[in-house]
């Protein structure tokens, strides 16, 4: 979950369905509706045109993949670090 200080409350008006729909999302992702809220508005680009083509759907989606992979690899390398600079002082 986000810090608190970073949160702020608002209110929105959905469906029953959809209330429906993102209780059985988030409890078969194991979160809260909230985080799914979030995770969803976070994941949202306008500039995206929602008429894109697949070709171009597939070079965005490999784009992120790549960036996604590049910082997986960057924290585990820093998380390495770190683990050899605790496992050096713990001796």
């Amino acid at each position: 979950m986000q810090a608190a200080e970073n949160l702020v409350r608002k209110q929105y008006l959905i469906s029953p369905k959809q209330i429906e729909k993102i209780e059985i999302l988030a409890k078969k992702q194991k979160t809260s509706a909230a985080q799914l809220v979030r995770a969803a508005i976070d994941a949202y680009n306008p500039d995206i045109p929602m008429d894109m083509k697949e070709s171009e759907l597939l070079d965005l989606v490999s784009t992120r993949v790549k960036e996604a992979i590049a910082d997986t690899q960057e924290t585990r390398k820093r998380l390495g670090l770190t683990l050899q600079k605790l496992t050096v002082r713990g001796e």
